[in-house]
């Protein structure tokens, strides 16, 4: 991992940083594979999906497969995008297919053991992995026929996308790129929950802003808001009309009622929820209002006087 103080992603692009040597903690280490089953359990939880219903699920920086051991166990398929060859490469010693883009390394199939990426086969650990792989950047989109998947889980990945590795990368547009072609492969109604662990409030802004312009409603959720170590990021993604927003963990959490997210193939256009409504008026004020709220922005609280017109003059 790297050293106290610093973010890994401020160490170099993500398919760097996670080589052979980090891919073998994610298999080896038991505090790691207990957080990760832990946070995909969680994220997997604010789906809200039907129960008793196997769904197809889309597992964002899916790395040696943890999170997509446990969407198997709760009886869901999956299909993992990563972008770092050594952590998929762990899929490829177990006999797992993988799917790489062509002009990516190899065509597009399944991977034999003859070409694998590592000549250390002890490294891997035999697990029993029941989704497919596609090695490739999420945030040059997600190459999927529109309407396939149930829903969307991501731990830890989307931080990435902040940070330019290269000249010609603009986190915003790469963020926009992601969030627009996953607002296209999603079934109307369903939900997508990204763990994540925002550097500050601006990037915090920045991830929420494009994925209101990518056509998503929704929130951040925050899990232990007042412990340094447990607090979690969970951004929780809605591609149908807006319904409620999850609320956090904390200490003394009581136990709420789950609500199933409700899959349909009708289109509701992102500023049906406006309709009717007159430009600057209150109700259209506290809307802009709440709507800043749930981007995570700043927003003042709501008064009396909120939305009332002023006199030319005192």
């Amino acid at each position: 991992m790297a050293s106290r103080g610093r973010r890994p992603e401020h160490g170099g692009p993500p398919e760097l940083f996670y080589d052979e040597t980090e891919a073998r903690k994610y298999v080896r280490n038991s505090r790691m594979i207990d957080i990760q089953t832990r946070m995909a359990g969680r994220a997997l939880e604010l789906l809200y999906l039907p129960e008793n219903k196997p769904c197809y699920l889309l597992d964002i920086g899916c790395g040696t497969g943890l999170s997509g051991s446990y969407l198997s166990d709760e009886g869901h398929y999956w299909v993992g995008l990563d972008i770092s060859p050594a952590m998929l490469g762990k899929y490829v010693l177990s006999g797992t297919r993988v799917d790489y883009p062509d002009g990516c390394g190899e065509a597009t199939g399944i991977v034999s053991f003859s070409d694998c990426l590592f000549s250390n086969v002890d490294e891997a650990v035999d697990r029993e992995i029941e989704g497919d792989l596609l090695l490739g950047d999420m945030g040059q989109g997600i190459p999927f026929k529109p309407g396939t998947f149930d829903g969307c889980i991501s731990i830890s990945a989307v931080q990435w996308l902040c940070n330019a590795n290269k000249k010609s990368e603009n986190p915003a547009k790469r963020l926009y790129c992601f969030f627009a072609s996953l607002f296209s492969v999603l079934v109307r109604g369903s939900r997508a929950v990204l763990q994540l662990y925002p550097e500050n409030s601006e990037q915090l802004e920045l991830i929420t802003t494009q994925a209101t312009k990518a056509g998503f409603s929704g929130g951040m959720v925050v899990d232990y808001p007042n412990s340094a170590k447990a607090k979690k990021f969970y951004l929780c993604l809605f591609s149908g009309p807006s319904t409620f927003i999850p609320e956090g963990l904390s200490e003394n959490q009581d136990e709420v009622e789950p609500r199933e997210s409700v899959f349909t193939n009708e289109r509701f256009p992102l500023r049906m929820s406006r309709r009717g409504m007159v430009r600057k008026s209150r109700a259209w004020v506290l809307e802009k209002k709440e709507r800043h709220r749930r981007q995570g922005r700043e927003v003042r609280p709501d008064t009396q006087y909120t939305g009332r017109k002023r006199k030319p003059r005192f």
